[in-house]
């Protein structure tokens, strides 16, 4: 079992910055996809910013050179950097892991053998919203 705590949302105009924070706890895996999804409100779900357990990271174009996913190991955290937001950010964006060997990160989302991956484990999530 993996729980995952989202933190860091909140409201800013145009052009500023948050940082989100997803705290890891649980059984720590060796071989994993894990990223950020967002929604907004009458639209789906998509893949924001995905880091695999090969360090390989990935994004989705709409946020590309303006997001940065890291992770900090020693804390069991999961981050989102994000920069020169705009108001089509604005959404509720959730933490999610895929747990299990042959994961990987690309165009923001996580992929097994099969496809997308649906992930394993999703954190409450935080909201977004930037005003103009």
């Amino acid at each position: 079992q993996v729980y995952l705590v989202e933190s860091g949302g909140g409201s800013v105009q145009s052009g500023g910055s948050l940082r989100l924070s997803c705290a890891v706890s649980g059984y720590i895996y060796t071989s994993y996809c894990m990223g950020w999804f967002r929604q907004a409100p009458g639209k789906e779900r998509e893949g924001v910013a995905t880091i695999d357990s090969d360090g390989t990271t990935s994004y989705a174009d709409s946020v590309k050179g303006r997001f940065t996913i890291f992770r900090d190991n020693a804390k069991n955290t999961l981050y989102l950097q994000m920069n020169s937001l705009k108001p089509e950010d604005s959404a509720m964006y959730y933490c999610a892991a895929s747990v299990a060997w042959g994961r990987y990160a690309s165009d923001g989302n996580c992929y097994n053998p099969e496809g997308r991956d649906p992930m394993d484990y999703w954190g409450k999530g935080v909201l977004v919203t930037i005003s103009s």
